[in-house]
This record gives C-alpha cells, sequence and structure tokens, in this order.
C-alpha cells in the first residue's frame, strides 16, 4: 500500500491562517530536508491560549509569533519533541509571556557519537537540523496527562519512536491529534536509532488506530484528513521496508551503506545518511525479533550484518 502523501502543500510564511474555531498556526521561515515548508506553530484557543511547538529561534518567526499573540495570554507552552525545529523558541516565549512549558523531559542522552545522528548537533548544521539539548519542561508531561485551559481541553499521549520524549497531544473539543514528527502528511518520519526505536514507533502507529481523531496537524506539511487509512498506510509501508532489508540481507548486503542506496535510489542522496538511521532502526528491531544478527554489542551504521543461521563472510 503506497502511503497518500500530500507535497502540493504550500504556506506563506509568517502568516496567521485560521484551521478551525479553536486552532490558528503559524508557519516558520525554516524551509529544508527535514521541515518540508517548515515548523507549524499551533495556537490552540480563544483569547487566553497554548502554543504548540514555537519552533526555531529565527527572529522572523519570534516576530511572527509575536504579531499572532498580540491581544491573546498565552497560558501554556506545549513541546511534542526537543528537535531544533520545534522547541527552542520555548525560552524566549516563555520569556515574553510567563506561561510554563510543557513537555515529555530534556533531550535524551545517547552514547551515539555525532557523525551518526541524522540530526546533527554540530555548529555547523542548520539550526533546524540540531538537537535542543537546553530543554528543560517547566511541567514533566506524560502519557495520559490532561492539560486544561480557557475553552479547550489537550490530552498528552506518549509516542516515542522517532524519539524517546515525543508527545502527541489531543484536542478533544474538535477531536483533532497534533502529531508533531509522529505522523506527518509529506513524508515518512526518520526513526534515528538509537534513541529512535522502530518497535516502540510501530506500537504507537497502531495505538493510534484506536482513536477517533477526524484529523491530524503535524507540524510540518498539510493536515491528515483520514487518519486511519493513512495511518494504515505507514504500517503497511514499514513492514514493507523490513522485508526489502532482510532480501538485501539475504542476496548478500552486510552493511547499511550497501543497503541504502539501492533502497532509497529515489532519495535525494544528501538524505541517505539518515536513511541510514532508519535502516539502523529496522536492524536493531529485527535483531530483538531474532532474525538478524551482528557481532557489535551497540550496532552503529557502519555495523555489519547477517541473517541469524548463516555464516559470516
Amino acid at each position: 500500500m503506497a502511503v497518500p502523501f500530500d507535497r502540493d502543500f504550500t504556506v506563506e510564511h509568517g502568516r496567521v491562517d485560521r484551521l478551525s474555531p479553536l486552532i490558528r498556526r503559524v508557519v516558520a521561515e525554516n524551509p529544508g530536508r527535514f521541515t518540508f515548508t517548515g515548523t507549524g506553530t499551533y495556537i490552540v484557543g480563544t483569547d487566553r491560549v497554548a502554543v504548540i511547538d514555537p519552533g526555531p529561534l529565527l527572529d522572523s518567526h519570534l516576530e511572527a509569533l509575536d504579531r499572532a499573540l498580540d491581544g491573546l495570554t498565552v497560558t501554556h507552552i506545549l513541546i511534542t519533541h526537543t528537535h531544533g525545529d520545534h522547541s527552542p523558541a520555548a525560552q524566549p516565549l516563555k520569556e515574553r509571556t510567563g506561561a510554563p512549558t510543557y513537555g515529555f523531559g530534556p533531550h535524551p542522552v545517547t552514547d551515539a557519537p555525532i557523525a551518526e545522528a541524522p540530526i546533527p548537533d554540530a555548529g555547523t548544521a542548520p539550526q533546524e537540523e540540531r538537537s535542543d539539548l537546553a530543554f528543560v519542561p517547566d511541567v514533566v508531561t506524560r502519557d495520559g496527562d490532561v492539560i486544561v485551559g480557557e475553552g479547550w481541553t489537550i490530552d498528552a499521549l506518549h509516542t516515542p519512536g522517532h524519539i524517546s520524549n515525543h508527545l502527541c497531544f489531543a484536542l478533544r473539543e474538535e477531536k483533532v491529534l497534533f502529531t508533531g514528527d509522529h505522523v506527518m502528511g509529506w513524508s515518512t518520519s526518520v526513526i534515528p536509532s538509537p534513541d529512535g526505536d522502530l518497535t516502540d514507533y510501530m506500537a504507537n502507529l497502531h495505538r493510534l488506530l484506536d482513536r477517533d481523531d477526524t484529523v491530524y496537524w503535524p507540524t510540518h506539511g498539510p493536515a491528515i484528513t483520514d487518519p486511519p487509512t493513512y495511518v494504515r498506510a505507514l504500517i503497511a509501508h514499514r513492514d514493507e521496508r523490513t522485508r526489502q532489508i532482510v532480501e538485501r540481507l539475504r542476496t548478500g548486503d552486510e552493511r547499511i551503506d550497501q543497503i541504502v542506496p539501492v533502497l532509497y535510489a529515489d532519495v535525494d542522496p544528501s538524505l541517505h545518511p539518515a536513511a541510514g538511521r532508519s535502516v539502523l532502526a529496522h536492524l536493531v528491531a529485527l535483531e530483538r525479533a531474532g532474525t538478524v544478527t551482528t557481532d557489535d554489542e551497540a550496532p552503529t551504521t557502519r555495523s555489519t550484518w547477517r541473517l541469524r543461521g548463516t555464516a559470516p563472510r
């Protein structure tokens, strides 16, 4: 089943778009290979509002948010996760408004070297492609927590997979789910092992099928208006990718740098390192399932893999 991506989405950066009676959106001017047209910051409520994913530290976006929030009172700042295109602007927004921040936790610390990371922390990378290591929520938010504001109610869903501290936020009054990077309408999500975890990601896709949300609003790209069909397509895509990886191993490929050019031949080569991290996540999940094996105790994208029961080459 092909995933019905919608890449015809266009925006005017900095403009306030009214999406529903309770939802407005301002898109940051940070288009890119991981952000599509830019980070969508959501404003929920009428007079006393929550801001979801304030976005990157861009003067133009902070100024656009100031204009969008003029006359409103910000009471909550909600963070889906701590990648650099989502959470850094929370601090200046908090300083300007006095509103507390809500999130699952600070950025996870892993032993993965910077060179392994699909969203690098190196200072030479664009800010939106770095991790936000400075963010610490004022209010630690866990799965099932309820956040109540004036005229709106939001339920938090912990949805690790893309990153271990990922949250989605469900707006009860409109049966809307703000999906962050867990589900996006323009692309699949990168699963950057080791903190990104395919087993968790798949479990949390299946979890969404038990919900009755009528629309998803991702942080990047267009709305998803048929959530169950879309999520089933994502699940089928990941299952097919797993089968393809096993087949590459069966034909003799042993390393991720052999697998990625074949499976992602139609993808911009600049995205192949990120694709390699997703392939690693698949292989780690296959290792847990007993299908593949590697000699490395802490596998990386440079590890050698083989189907279990076959001899090393």
